[in-house]
C-alpha cells in the first residue's frame, strides 16, 4: 500500500541529497546489548519510505476505549507496580516471558529478532490475543539514526533534513511513520526530540530539529500530531533539556549550565508543545542540572525534575499530566555507574515516574519485588504507585486499548 507523499519536489530533491550523507548506524536511547544494525542510505524520499508495506493512510485507528482509568488500575500491588515497567525484549518468548511477569510495556529494541513484526504467529499481534490486557509497545522511531527495524518499517530522514519540510509536510511524514508503526502492533514512539542543538553535542547533532528553539517546538509539534493522527502516542524527549549537555548520558556524566540557563533555552519547546500534544509522553533525561534540586542528581532520579515538569513552573510553562518515562535505566553510564537497574526502577518511581524504561529487559523480577518492598517500607508512598498507574491506563485508553 503507497503511503501518501508529503514532501514537495523540491523539498524530495533536498532531503534525498542529504540523506545519503546523513543517516548512519542507529543511536538509541540505550546502548547496552549487541551493536544495533547498520542501515542503507536511499537515494531518494521516494524509495526511502516505500521500504515495506503499510496500510492505507485513510484508515482510522481505533477509537479510544470508553472507561476510566482509575477503574482499570490492578488492585493487587504487585500487579499495580509492575504495570509501571516498560522492558526490552529480543523475540516473541522473551516479551510473552515479560509479559507473563506482568510489566506495563515493551521496546523493541534494534538487536530484537525482526520476527516480533514479521511472524505469523509469534508478532506483537498475536501477543495481544494471548496476553488477555493492555499493554504498551514501544520503540525508538526519529527517523535518521535513530530508526529501529528500518527493513520492515522504512527509512525516513533525521529531524534536521525534515526541518527543511514545512510543517505541515513533517506532520505527514510523521503519519505515515505512525501508520507503520501501528499496522505492526507498536502503539508508543519515543519520539520526538525536543532537544535544542546548541553545544554540537554529536549525541544530538541531526536528531534535534534545529538550534532555534521556535524551530524545534514548531517541527516536533508537527511530529508529534502525526503520530496521533496515525494513533501512536509521540514522546517528547529529554527533559528538561540535553542540547547544552557537557556530555552523552550513554557514555558518562552529563552536567548541563544552570537552571535558568535552561529556562532561557532548552525549556522553551516545552512552553509549546506540552499544550498542543497533552496525550504526548514526556521522556526525563538522565542530565545533571546545577539549580534543580541538589544540583547532583540526575534528572530521572531527581524529584525537582518532576516538580518542574509537572507544574510547568518556568517562564511560558505549562503542567503536564500525562505518563512521565525514564531514558534508558540499563544501558547508559550516567545511571548504572550510581545503582543497578533495580535501584534505579525505585529511585526514579519515587521521585516522580510513572514508566521506568530498560533496555536490556533483565531483572524484571527483582526490580517488580524491590518496588513492592519500597512500598511496604514507606519509602515509596501508595499514592506514587497510584497516580503512575492512572496515567498508564490512560495512555492505553488513548491508543485504543
Amino acid at each position: 500500500m503507497r503511503h501518501r507523499h508529503v514532501a514537495r519536489s523540491t523539498a524530495r530533491s533536498t532531503v534525498a541529497a542529504v540523506l545519503v550523507a546523513s543517516l548512519a548506524g542507529l543511536v538509541g536511547c540505550s546502548s547496552e546489548q549487541p551493536p544495533v544494525e547498520e542501515t542503507t542510505p536511499v537515494t531518494t524520499l521516494e524509495s526511502s519510505t516505500s521500504t515495506s508495506s503499510s496500510p492505507s493512510p485513510t484508515t482510522p485507528p481505533p477509537p479510544p476505549a470508553p472507561a476510566d482509568p482509575r477503574e482499570r488500575v490492578p488492585k493487587d500491588l504487585h500487579a499495580k507496580a509492575a504495570s509501571l515497567l516498560v522492558v526490552g525484549v529480543t523475540d516473541f518468548d522473551s516479551a510473552l516471558r515479560a509479559l507473563n511477569l506482568g510489566v506495563g510495556g515493551v521496546i523493541i529494541p534494534s538487536w530484537a529478532d525482526p520476527a516480533i513484526f514479521t511472524e505469523e504467529g509469534r508478532n506483537i499481534h498475536a501477543l495481544r490475543e494471548i496476553v488477555d490486557r493492555p499493554f504498551t509497545v514501544a520503540i525508538d522511531f526519529e527517523g535518521g539514526r535513530v530508526q529501529r527495524h528500518t527493513n520492515v518499517l522504512g527509512e525516513f530522514p533525521p529531524p534536521r533534513i525534515m526541518a527543511q519540510m514545512t510543517p505541515p509536510e513533517v506532520r505527514g511524514m510523521a503519519f505515515d511513520i505512525g501508520t507503520r508503526l501501528r499496522a505492526q502492533g507498536v502503539t508508543v514512539d519515543y519520539a520526538p526530540l525536543l532537544d535544542v542543538d546548541i553545544a554540537g553535542l554529536e549525541i544530538v547533532g541531526d536528531r534535534s530539529f534545529s538550534h532555534d528553539p521556535q524551530i524545534a517546538a514548531d517541527y516536533g509539534i508537527a511530529f508529534a500530531q502525526g503520530l496521533i493522527d496515525a494513533g501512536v502516542t509521540p514522546t517528547f524527549k529529554h527533559f528538561p533539556g540535553h542540547g547544552q549537555a557537557s556530555a552523552d548520558t550513554h557514555l558518562d556524566t552529563a552536567v548541563t549550565p544552570p537552571l535558568d540557563t535552561l529556562k532561557d533555552v532548552d525549556l522553551k519547546p516545552y512552553t509549546q508543545a506540552i499544550p498542543a500534544v497533552p496525550q504526548a509522553s514526556v521522556m526525563m533525561g538522565h542530565m545533571i542540572v546545577p539549580g534543580l534540586g541538589d544540583g547532583q542528581t540526575p534528572a530521572t532520579i531527581n524529584p525537582a525534575a518532576y516538580e518542574l515538569l509537572r507544574s510547568g513552573n518556568y517562564p511560558g510553562g505549562v503542567p503536564f499530566n500525562g505518563v512521565a518515562v525514564t531514558d534508558d535505566l540499563s544501558g547508559m553510564v550516567a545511571i548504572t555507574s550510581r545503582m543497578s537497574t533495580a535501584e534505579a526502577v525505585v529511585a526514579t518511581v519515587a521521585a516522580g515516574a510513572d514508566q521506568a524504561l530498560w533496555s536490556s529487559g533483565a531483572n524484571i523480577e527483582e526490580a517488580i519485588g524491590g518496588l513492592v518492598a519500597a512500598v511496604d517500607s514507606g519509602e515509596v508512598p501508595m499514592s506514587r504507585i497510584d497516580e503512575a498507574a492512572v496515567r498508564v491506563q490512560q495512555q492505553y485508553i488513548d491508543t485504543g486499548q
